[in-house]
């Protein structure tokens, strides 16, 4: 029985009956004169609509309709249709890589049986609290994607530690914007020192196990260790950066070995010739083709760039995974049912996810969720971090305070690392002229304009933040912090008497609000005994210097780049 169970004869590759039809976009299913033809599957499933059956396990193809040439069905079609590829369909990303060659897959040849097998390939993890119930797909989500340095399949034995259970190796922070216009893949080093809270975990009998938390080790101890799951690692990663992952994917040293041998090798460039004897990686300068055991020493050696440490095996990670996103999205690969097929396969058969996201219909819808986003808005980064003040020999890293709140602050509130075009909602209603017309007139200087802050529902500690923000950089010297507001509120609002409006816009301007946010009313007397105007921060403060209107900001001194740039190793 072939991969899709459909009962064709052994010597018949499913993805070889599959044809692109240059005409229409669309895979059909195109069966030779001398194949044999396709029964039934036997699960029950929906028919297609006017289909005509002649013999039990044959079927002949439906009639065609009085409609535009177009619409009508091509001859020699059989089987379902599959769903038509756009070409936005070719912005796929991956490192939940295989996740998204096995939805293309799925979007573009379907078949209920195929779906059952894929699916039987995924293994799952219950990790309770830990991420989301569900995945839902009008909204911003969390994807925690680690690579363990557990050793399975053959010619692993010179990686990982020998019976170790598998430790937080790699670690990816993937937001994905709720209007899918950006996501932020956020590496965080596995020697960055924190804090492991106590992690609930279900044992095989169904029973659930509390393992006490940690302070003070390294982040790759929050999987492996005394038993910890996934749930773990999700539950550091909110302890650390404020930012809960909403699903996880784990995938081990073969998934490298195994995906990138699917779609024919990932394209790399080094700037200096390469031999490592540790990882055994040997290429000349310039660009290469690496698969299966050579990507594996590409991603994992930490001896052939910069100064040997995780932090620079991190910078080739993230040029590693946006080539290899190029080469999904590739025609060479889309239009490649064979490809696709051997993605879907090496894909499942790799990860391991949460349960919410367990079966092959959710993964089809987080991974068609994924593939929106163009790849110059996904940005790559890694959580800001300084040597570790404590060690003579530096070996761990801290997460820098001075850098890193900023950077959690993004992701937390959706905001994007790049440009991305402003998009306005048909359901978003229009400021009426009158509401508008309070941006419009003459603005004070900043130096003039005094505001109280109160926090109504922004995160604790967002007034001060704004303040400093305000005084230091932004020229408002007159405003003060008046600590919380009797009730929280949903939007920022500026309340200001009428012969403040001067002040109202200038403010206004700094801070990124719209007419609406904008509350003519009264003043308010400040510590000095001054009229002053009222700033309340609802629970849609963005972060301190992070305009209410912005769609993207300036995050100076955080090196980053995008999926869409090829870059050398060096």
């Amino acid at each position: 029985m072939d991969a899709q169970g459909r009962g064709r004869a052994d010597d018949v590759d499913p993805a070889d009956q599959w044809v692109l039809n240059p005409r229409t976009g669309e895979y059909e299913l195109r069966l030779s004169p001398s194949a044999p033809a396709a029964p039934e599957p036997s699960v029950p499933g929906p028919r297609a609509a006017g289909r005509r059956t002649a013999a039990p396990g044959r079927e002949v193809p439906p009639q065609r309709r009085r409609r535009p040439a177009p619409e009508e069905p091509v001859p020699g079609r059989r089987g379902r249709r599959p769903e038509k590829k756009k070409s936005r369909s070719k912005k796929v990303l991956l490192w939940t890589g295989g996740t998204m060659a096995f939805v293309v897959l799925v979007a573009g040849v379907g078949g209920y049986v195929y779906l059952k097998h894929l699916e039987g390939n995924v293994s799952t993890t219950d990790v309770g609290n830990a991420g989301s119930s569900s995945f839902k797909k009008d909204e911003a989500f969390n994807i925690l994607i680690i690579g363990t340095d557990k050793r399975t399949g053959e010619g692993n034995e010179g990686y990982g530690d020998k019976g170790s259970a598998g430790h937080a190796d790699t670690n990816i922070l993937l937001h994905v914007a709720k209007d899918r216009s950006n996501a932020t893949a956020l590496s965080i080093p596995r020697d960055l020192i924190v804090d492991i809270p106590d992690c609930p975990t279900t044992q095989e009998d169904g029973s659930t196990k509390v393992i006490p938390g940690s302070t003070g080790v390294r982040f790759n101890q929050s999987l492996g260790d005394l038993g910890r799951d996934a749930g773990c690692t999700m539950r550091t990663v909110t302890e650390t950066t404020g930012v809960k992952p909403d699903h996880f994917m784990m995938a081990d040293f073969n998934a490298v070995k195994t995906l990138t041998s699917a779609v024919g090798g990932v394209d790399v460039c080094v700037e200096h010739a390469v031999d490592d004897p540790k990882s055994h990686l040997k290429l000349p300068a310039g660009e290469s083709t690496v698969e299966g055991e050579q990507a594996l020493a590409f991603v994992r050696t930490r001896h052939a760039f910069g100064n040997e440490g995780d932090l620079d095996r991190i910078k080739v990670q993230q040029q590693f995974l946006g080539s290899l996103m190029r080469k999904m999205s590739s025609s060479d690969t889309l239009t490649s049912p064979t490809k696709l097929v051997k993605l879907a396969e090496a894909a499942t058969k790799a990860l391991t996810v949460d349960s919410a996201i367990g079966n092959v219909g959710t993964l089809k819808d987080v991974a068609l969720e994924l593939k929106k986003v163009p790849p110059k808005n996904i940005t790559f980064a890694t959580v800001p971090v300084l040597d570790n003040p404590a060690e003579k020999v530096k070996a761990t890293v801290v997460v820098n305070e001075a850098k890193a709140p900023q950077v959690f602050d993004m992701i937390r509130n959706d905001i994007s690392f790049t440009e991305v075009e402003q998009k306005k909602k048909a359901k978003q209603k229009k400021e009426d002229a009158a509401v508008a017309a309070r941006l419009e007139g003459e603005k004070s200087e900043p130096a003039e304009v005094r505001v109280r802050i109160l926090n109504g529902g922004a995160p604790s500690g967002s007034a001060g933040r704004e303040l400093t923000y305000l005084q230091n950089e932004a020229g408002v010297t007159k405003s003060e912090n008046a600590g919380n507001a009797p009730a929280d509120i949903a939007r920022t609002t500026l309340e200001y008497a009428p012969d403040q409006a001067d002040q109202a816009r200038a403010l206004a301007e700094i801070l990124g609000l719209s007419g609406a946010a904008m509350k003519p009313g009264e003043s308010v007397t400040n510590s000095q005994g001054l009229p002053a105007m009222t700033l309340t921060l609802g629970k849609d403060f963005k972060g301190a210097g992070v305009k209410l209107d912005a769609k993207s900001i300036e995050t100076p001194d955080l090196e980053k780049s995008t999926a869409d740039q090829k870059l050398c190793a060096s």
